[in-house]
């Protein structure tokens, strides 16, 4: 599924330009989630970059 809103990183509104803000010309962003699954490889490696602990 593709997702098209975005959301601005800089004054918080949401678009559908997927390149830069119309209204402030900040960069744009996916505000969904990533999916979840019970059987994610790569979790340990995303908690690493947040700064938290390895198992």
């Amino acid at each position: 599924m593709v997702w098209l809103l975005r959301k601005c990183e800089k004054c918080k509104k949401y678009t559908l330009k997927q390149e830069k803000c119309p209204y402030c010309g900040g960069n744009v962003r996916i505000p969904h989630p990533a999916k979840f699954s019970p059987d994610d490889r790569y979790a340990k490696y995303r908690q690493a970059m947040r700064g938290l602990k390895l198992k």
